[in-house]
């Protein structure tokens, strides 16, 4: 019996599964996958230069940070598409940047995750 109860339980919670792991929390994705290379804080450049208000700022605008010349030629503004294509594959949205080995998140959901720890900067 308890075996019985025990499987229809397991049962019943798989159609949650899947939803569950589509609950990205957007700081611990931006934590995991960029704070190493990048500060989400003002004017606080590291390997890679800061995202404070990336979203809507022109490319390359991180003051105080040497970015790469085809970056820096760059004309458009950071928007949540351009973002997620770039974090997707840099490689795709512009050839000749730093980010090198980074070659990109496949994970949709964690992308977005990402970009929505990036909107929330004040």
């Amino acid at each position: 019996m308890h075996r019985t109860l025990a499987t229809a339980a397991a049962i019943a919670a798989l159609p949650v599964l899947p939803a569950l792991a589509q609950d990205v929390d957007p700081g611990l994705a931006y934590n995991n996958n960029c704070r190493t290379c990048h500060s989400r804080d003002e004017g606080d450049n590291r390997l890679g230069p800061n995202l404070y208000q990336i979203v809507g700022r022109d490319a390359a605008a991180a003051e105080g940070y040497q970015y790469s010349n085809a970056l820096a030629s760059a004309d458009f503004a950071w928007d949540e598409e351009r973002l997620d294509a770039w974090i997707e594959n840099p490689d795709n949205v512009l050839n000749g940047h730093k980010m090198k080995p980074y070659s990109g998140i496949a994970e949709a959901e964690t992308r977005a995750a990402i970009i929505e720890a990036l909107k929330t900067d004040d």
